[in-house]
Protein backbone atom coordinates (compact mmCIF):
# COMPACT_ATOMS: atom_id res chain seq x y z
CA UNK A 1 0.00 0.00 0.00
CA UNK A 2 3.28 2.35 0.39
CA UNK A 3 4.40 1.95 -2.52
CA UNK A 4 1.24 2.16 -4.73
CA UNK A 5 0.62 5.79 -2.52
CA UNK A 6 3.90 6.51 -3.31
CA UNK A 7 3.42 5.51 -7.69
CA UNK A 8 6.62 7.31 -9.46
CA UNK A 9 7.80 8.33 -5.59
CA UNK A 10 10.54 5.90 -3.98
CA UNK A 11 9.05 4.28 -1.06
CA UNK A 12 11.31 2.31 1.72
CA UNK A 13 9.85 -0.88 2.71
CA UNK A 14 10.29 -4.12 4.75
CA UNK A 15 12.67 -6.21 3.51
CA UNK A 16 10.03 -9.00 2.64
CA UNK A 17 8.11 -6.56 0.65
CA UNK A 18 10.97 -5.41 -1.21
CA UNK A 19 11.85 -8.98 -2.02
CA UNK A 20 8.63 -9.58 -2.92
CA UNK A 21 7.93 -6.92 -5.57
CA UNK A 22 11.44 -7.71 -6.81
CA UNK A 23 10.37 -11.32 -6.96
CA UNK A 24 7.18 -10.00 -9.13
CA UNK A 25 9.26 -8.05 -11.92
CA UNK A 26 11.50 -11.66 -12.07
CA UNK A 27 8.40 -12.91 -13.13
CA UNK A 28 7.04 -10.19 -14.86
CA UNK A 29 9.67 -10.94 -17.54
CA UNK A 30 10.12 -14.41 -17.35
CA UNK A 31 6.37 -14.98 -18.48
CA UNK A 32 7.30 -11.99 -21.17
CA UNK A 33 4.52 -9.98 -19.58
CA UNK A 34 1.93 -13.11 -18.86
CA UNK A 35 2.40 -12.19 -15.27
CA UNK A 36 1.46 -8.91 -14.36
CA UNK A 37 0.85 -7.55 -11.11
CA UNK A 38 -0.71 -4.03 -12.26
CA UNK A 39 -3.91 -6.10 -11.92
CA UNK A 40 -5.44 -3.90 -8.32
CA UNK A 41 -7.75 -1.53 -10.58
CA UNK A 42 -9.54 -3.75 -12.30
CA UNK A 43 -10.24 -5.85 -9.74
CA UNK A 44 -11.03 -3.41 -7.30
CA UNK A 45 -13.62 -2.28 -10.68
CA UNK A 46 -14.76 -5.70 -10.66
CA UNK A 47 -15.83 -5.76 -6.71
CA UNK A 48 -12.82 -8.01 -5.01
CA UNK A 49 -11.28 -5.26 -2.63
CA UNK A 50 -13.85 -7.30 0.26
CA UNK A 51 -14.62 -10.28 1.47
CA UNK A 52 -16.84 -12.15 -0.53
CA UNK A 53 -18.87 -15.19 0.24
CA UNK A 54 -17.77 -17.10 -2.50
CA UNK A 55 -19.07 -20.26 -1.49
CA UNK A 56 -22.39 -19.05 -3.61
CA UNK A 57 -20.84 -17.98 -6.38
CA UNK A 58 -23.74 -16.14 -7.07
CA UNK A 59 -22.72 -12.01 -5.84
CA UNK A 60 -24.09 -9.41 -8.38
CA UNK A 61 -22.81 -6.30 -8.28
CA UNK A 62 -22.92 -2.85 -10.25
CA UNK A 63 -19.60 -1.05 -10.97
CA UNK A 64 -18.43 0.83 -13.42
CA UNK A 65 -16.18 -2.00 -14.97
CA UNK A 66 -15.91 -1.93 -18.80
CA UNK A 67 -17.39 -4.62 -21.12
CA UNK A 68 -15.63 -8.04 -20.19
CA UNK A 69 -15.00 -8.77 -23.78
CA UNK A 70 -12.67 -6.40 -24.18
CA UNK A 71 -10.22 -6.07 -26.84
CA UNK A 72 -6.28 -7.03 -27.10
CA UNK A 73 -3.44 -4.12 -26.63
CA UNK A 74 0.06 -4.43 -26.54
CA UNK A 75 1.48 -5.21 -22.99
CA UNK A 76 3.46 -2.45 -22.13
CA UNK A 77 6.27 -3.30 -20.08
CA UNK A 78 6.44 -2.77 -16.30
CA UNK A 79 9.67 -1.24 -15.33
CA UNK A 80 9.37 -0.34 -11.89
CA UNK A 81 13.20 1.37 -10.10
CA UNK A 82 14.93 -0.86 -7.29
CA UNK A 83 17.52 0.54 -4.49
CA UNK A 84 18.83 -2.69 -2.72
CA UNK A 85 20.97 -0.53 -0.32
CA UNK A 86 17.80 1.43 0.98
CA UNK A 87 14.92 -1.48 0.00
CA UNK A 88 12.92 1.34 -1.21
CA UNK A 89 11.06 0.72 -4.74
CA UNK A 90 9.18 3.12 -6.94
CA UNK A 91 6.50 0.98 -8.60
CA UNK A 92 4.92 3.30 -11.36
CA UNK A 93 1.73 4.85 -12.58
CA UNK A 94 -0.18 1.66 -11.71
CA UNK A 95 -1.01 0.17 -8.62
CA UNK A 96 -0.20 -3.04 -8.01
CA UNK A 97 -1.01 -6.17 -6.19
CA UNK A 98 1.29 -9.47 -5.15
CA UNK A 99 -1.91 -12.26 -4.75
CA UNK A 100 -0.81 -13.67 -7.97
CA UNK A 101 2.92 -14.59 -6.26
CA UNK A 102 2.45 -13.83 -2.64
CA UNK A 103 0.92 -17.68 -1.19
CA UNK A 104 4.25 -19.19 -3.45
CA UNK A 105 6.85 -16.42 -2.17
CA UNK A 106 5.63 -18.02 1.40
CA UNK A 107 5.91 -21.10 0.77
CA UNK A 108 9.22 -20.38 -0.92
CA UNK A 109 10.75 -18.69 1.94
CA UNK A 110 9.31 -21.22 4.79
CA UNK A 111 10.68 -24.22 2.73
CA UNK A 112 14.16 -22.32 3.09
CA UNK A 113 13.87 -22.41 6.53
CA UNK A 114 12.13 -26.14 7.17
CA UNK A 115 14.36 -27.43 4.19
CA UNK A 116 16.65 -29.13 6.78
CA UNK A 117 13.97 -29.84 9.76
CA UNK A 118 13.58 -33.45 8.92
CA UNK A 119 13.61 -36.30 6.48
CA UNK A 120 10.46 -35.20 4.64
CA UNK A 121 8.43 -31.89 4.85
CA UNK A 122 5.44 -30.74 3.77
CA UNK A 123 4.56 -27.04 3.40
CA UNK A 124 0.90 -25.89 1.81
CA UNK A 125 -0.59 -22.64 2.13
CA UNK A 126 -3.91 -22.13 0.39
CA UNK A 127 -3.01 -24.90 -2.16
CA UNK A 128 0.31 -24.13 -3.24
CA UNK A 129 2.57 -27.01 -1.64
CA UNK A 130 6.29 -27.73 -1.58
CA UNK A 131 6.93 -31.64 -1.30
CA UNK A 132 10.18 -31.82 0.33
CA UNK A 133 12.09 -35.33 0.75
CA UNK A 134 10.13 -38.55 -0.26
CA UNK A 135 7.43 -38.11 1.87
CA UNK A 136 6.57 -40.42 5.07
CA UNK A 137 6.60 -43.76 2.79
CA UNK A 138 10.01 -43.12 0.88
CA UNK A 139 8.38 -43.43 -2.59
CA UNK A 140 7.39 -39.47 -2.89
CA UNK A 141 4.58 -37.23 -1.64
CA UNK A 142 0.79 -37.94 -2.95
CA UNK A 143 -0.35 -34.38 -4.32
CA UNK A 144 -4.26 -34.70 -5.66
CA UNK A 145 -5.25 -32.25 -7.61
CA UNK A 146 -8.71 -30.97 -7.43
CA UNK A 147 -11.43 -31.24 -9.68
CA UNK A 148 -12.54 -27.79 -10.90
CA UNK A 149 -15.77 -28.57 -11.90
CA UNK A 150 -17.56 -29.85 -8.46
CA UNK A 151 -17.33 -32.71 -6.24
CA UNK A 152 -14.11 -33.88 -3.66
CA UNK A 153 -12.48 -36.51 -5.92
CA UNK A 154 -9.60 -35.35 -7.75
CA UNK A 155 -8.49 -35.43 -11.24
CA UNK A 156 -5.33 -36.74 -10.97
CA UNK A 157 -2.67 -37.45 -8.01
CA UNK A 158 0.92 -36.14 -8.51
CA UNK A 159 3.88 -38.20 -7.19
CA UNK A 160 6.34 -35.32 -6.01
CA UNK A 161 9.85 -35.33 -4.40
CA UNK A 162 11.27 -32.02 -3.58
CA UNK A 163 8.84 -30.57 -6.20
CA UNK A 164 6.40 -27.52 -5.91
CA UNK A 165 2.85 -27.47 -7.16
CA UNK A 166 0.81 -24.78 -7.35
CA UNK A 167 -2.94 -24.65 -9.39
CA UNK A 168 -4.82 -21.93 -10.41
CA UNK A 169 -8.40 -22.19 -10.97
CA UNK A 170 -11.77 -20.53 -11.14
CA UNK A 171 -13.66 -22.81 -8.90
CA UNK A 172 -14.07 -20.47 -6.17
CA UNK A 173 -13.13 -17.08 -7.13
CA UNK A 174 -15.57 -16.49 -9.50
CA UNK A 175 -18.62 -14.13 -9.16
CA UNK A 176 -21.19 -12.28 -11.25
CA UNK A 177 -20.89 -8.35 -12.16
CA UNK A 178 -23.44 -6.61 -14.08
CA UNK A 179 -24.86 -10.01 -15.50
CA UNK A 180 -21.46 -11.02 -16.44
CA UNK A 181 -19.44 -14.27 -14.84
CA UNK A 182 -16.07 -12.86 -13.71
CA UNK A 183 -12.79 -14.54 -11.62
CA UNK A 184 -9.93 -13.08 -9.90
CA UNK A 185 -7.52 -14.15 -13.18
CA UNK A 186 -6.89 -10.90 -15.07
CA UNK A 187 -5.18 -11.05 -18.54
CA UNK A 188 -3.13 -8.17 -18.70
CA UNK A 189 -3.69 -8.40 -22.63
CA UNK A 190 -7.44 -6.72 -21.84
CA UNK A 191 -6.93 -5.72 -17.97
CA UNK A 192 -10.69 -8.20 -17.63
CA UNK A 193 -10.66 -11.67 -16.96
CA UNK A 194 -9.32 -14.21 -18.72
CA UNK A 195 -11.23 -15.59 -21.30
CA UNK A 196 -9.36 -18.42 -22.32
CA UNK A 197 -11.64 -21.60 -22.24
CA UNK A 198 -9.66 -23.12 -19.56
CA UNK A 199 -11.23 -23.76 -15.61
CA UNK A 200 -7.72 -24.92 -14.10
CA UNK A 201 -4.16 -24.91 -14.61
CA UNK A 202 -1.72 -27.23 -12.50
CA UNK A 203 1.85 -26.72 -12.59
CA UNK A 204 5.02 -28.97 -11.14
CA UNK A 205 7.96 -26.85 -10.47
CA UNK A 206 11.31 -26.78 -8.51
CA UNK A 207 10.31 -23.72 -7.17
CA UNK A 208 7.02 -23.03 -5.36
CA UNK A 209 6.69 -19.04 -6.64
CA UNK A 210 7.64 -20.14 -10.13
CA UNK A 211 4.73 -22.91 -10.29
CA UNK A 212 2.10 -19.97 -9.02
CA UNK A 213 3.05 -17.75 -11.67
CA UNK A 214 3.07 -19.81 -14.29
CA UNK A 215 0.46 -21.59 -13.22
CA UNK A 216 -1.62 -17.82 -13.69
CA UNK A 217 0.33 -17.35 -16.61
CA UNK A 218 -0.57 -20.57 -18.70
CA UNK A 219 -4.21 -19.61 -17.74
CA UNK A 220 -3.93 -16.67 -19.09
CA UNK A 221 -2.02 -17.99 -22.30
CA UNK A 222 -5.45 -20.14 -22.72
CA UNK A 223 -6.58 -23.36 -24.84
CA UNK A 224 -5.03 -22.49 -28.03
CA UNK A 225 -1.50 -21.84 -26.92
CA UNK A 226 -0.61 -23.50 -23.33
CA UNK A 227 0.15 -27.04 -25.00
CA UNK A 228 3.01 -25.51 -27.17
CA UNK A 229 4.38 -22.47 -24.70
CA UNK A 230 4.25 -25.24 -21.58
CA UNK A 231 6.57 -27.71 -23.69
CA UNK A 232 8.48 -24.98 -25.16
CA UNK A 233 9.61 -23.36 -21.74
CA UNK A 234 9.71 -27.56 -20.52
CA UNK A 235 6.90 -27.16 -18.26
CA UNK A 236 5.44 -29.50 -15.87
CA UNK A 237 1.63 -28.63 -16.80
CA UNK A 238 -2.14 -29.96 -16.90
CA UNK A 239 -4.86 -28.06 -17.29
CA UNK A 240 -9.25 -29.22 -17.68
CA UNK A 241 -10.98 -26.84 -20.37
CA UNK A 242 -14.37 -25.41 -20.00
CA UNK A 243 -15.56 -28.82 -21.87
CA UNK A 244 -14.12 -30.90 -19.07
CA UNK A 245 -11.21 -32.56 -21.09
CA UNK A 246 -7.48 -33.06 -18.81
CA UNK A 247 -4.35 -32.76 -20.81
CA UNK A 248 -0.56 -32.71 -20.02
CA UNK A 249 2.31 -31.54 -21.05
CA UNK A 250 5.24 -33.76 -21.82
CA UNK A 251 7.31 -32.92 -18.79
CA UNK A 252 4.16 -33.30 -16.19
CA UNK A 253 3.81 -37.19 -17.28
CA UNK A 254 6.83 -38.42 -14.94
CA UNK A 255 4.44 -36.72 -11.88
CA UNK A 256 1.29 -38.70 -12.36
CA UNK A 257 0.63 -41.28 -10.18
CA UNK A 258 -2.84 -41.51 -11.16
CA UNK A 259 -5.46 -39.59 -13.27
CA UNK A 260 -9.30 -39.95 -14.58
CA UNK A 261 -10.36 -40.49 -18.25
CA UNK A 262 -12.58 -37.82 -18.05
CA UNK A 263 -13.58 -35.12 -15.67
Amino acid sequence: MRANTAAKNWATLPVECYDAIAAAYDAHRFTLGLFDPRTLETLTELGYESTLPFESQEISLTTSAVAVGAKEHRIRPWKPSFDLARHAVRVGDRPIDLGGIGKGLAVRWSADVLRDAGDAVLIEAGGDVMALGAGPNGDGWMISVENPSSGSDPVAVLRLTDRAVATSSTRIRSWVVDGEQVHHIIDPRTRRPAQSFLRAVTVVHSDPADAEVWSKSLFIAGRSQIRKLSDDKGLAALWVDVDGRMTMSRAMREFVAWQVSDV
